[in-house]
């Protein structure tokens, strides 16, 4: 029954606002009621339409570029030079599990941009220093620059890499903030089929993190930071009210590309917080930004699939918590009526 169902649907999957409705026709409908909601979807029914979600998000990571990342300024100029790895599967999802911090060389305006039809334009150019994710990288492949999915359009000597910077990614990340030397948090796609051999050497098929796509809902600012014994707190404000609702207390999170868990939610300041162990302190960027320094911000996926899901099954819920109201009025109606 739904009564059953969508509680430990929606809570597992991170859509507070249509847990929060499901509890309120919970004060005033009896739990033997609530089934009639949506008698045509049963738990089960409900439970096989997640999971065929869930695999379609699967599938997305495993396939060719099916799903282009809008931060990315030339996945499809890009795709071309992929054809030679044809064989191997073209990944641009991303665990979390930051590999290693690069240090941005330049990061510079150019107006000798080649476009599409033979025409010149100015755009922007990133240069980044780097080892372990340049094996096995190629003209084409994608890395997680910060928690961005960028396309590396040049290597320079098994040193370096160089990706675009397209209007979106300005305007959606920190990364056009970066100067000489900053680091920033670097990682392959990740490796979901266990039976090929992926670019990089990364197969087996785990995944230590969390589904990370590298598209950006926006920056957050950190608002404090504090030690508890070895663990960094790191506590941050999302620009947006409507981004919280994504985010929830020991869900996902990835903060400047990096997989987190949640600790705490402070709805009322729109803000929440991480906690970093000792071994994570040293291998990302974060412990090193300062209060009121931005991060870039992707809220787990999985939860606006869920409330894409679920948007079907909200109007029958609000329809119903407003028939319960005015059953609820005409039963105390009754009640006045009769004891008078």
């Amino acid at each position: 029954s739904l009564h059953y169902y969508t509680p430990s649907l929606t809570t597992s999957l991170y859509s507070r606002s249509i847990h929060e409705l499901t509890l309120r026709c919970y004060r005033f409908v009896p739990s033997n009621s609530i089934t009639m909601v949506a008698p045509q979807y049963s738990s089960s029914s409900l439970g096989i339409m997640f999971l065929a979600l869930f695999s379609l998000l699967l599938l997305s990571t495993t396939t060719t570029r099916a799903f282009v990342s809008p931060f990315s300024s030339s996945h499809a100029a890009a795709a071309a030079a992929t054809s030679s790895h044809s064989s191997l599967p073209q990944l641009h999802m991303f665990t979390g599990i930051v590999e290693e911090m690069g240090v941005v060389e330049t990061l510079e305006e150019r107006n000798d941009v080649k476009l599409w039809d033979g025409t010149i334009g100015t755009g922007t150019q990133l240069t980044i220093n780097c080892s372990t994710v340049l094996q096995g990288a190629y003209v084409g492949c994608s890395i997680c620059v910060s928690g961005v999915c960028l396309t590396a359009t040049e290597l320079i000597d098994e040193r370096a890499f160089v990706v675009g910077l397209a209007p979106e990614t300005l305007r959606k990340s920190n990364l056009g903030s970066l100067r000489q030397g900053d680091k920033v948090n670097l990682e392959r796609a990740a490796a979901i089929m266990s039976e090929v051999v992926v670019v990089g050497g990364r197969g087996g098929g785990r995944n230590s993190g969390h589904f990370v796509q590298g598209h950006v809902d926006d920056t957050g600012t950190i608002a404090q930071t504090w030690v508890d014994g070895d663990s960094l707190f790191v506590q941050i404000q999302v620009p947006t009210p409507s981004l919280l609702k994504y985010i929830v207390k020991k869900g996902f999170i990835a903060v400047d590309g990096t997989s987190l868990t949640v600790c705490e939610v402070f709805p009322e300041t729109s803000e929440f917080t991480v906690m970093l162990v000792e071994y994570t302190q040293k291998k990302i960027i974060l412990p090193e930004k300062q209060v009121g320094d931005e991060v870039n911000i992707e809220v787990d996926v999985l939860g606006k699939y869920a409330e894409s899901a679920l948007a079907g099954i909200l109007p029958r819920m609000e329809a119903l918590e407003r028939k319960v109201k005015e059953l609820e009025t005409e039963l105390n109606q009754y009640k006045q009526s009769k004891n008078s």
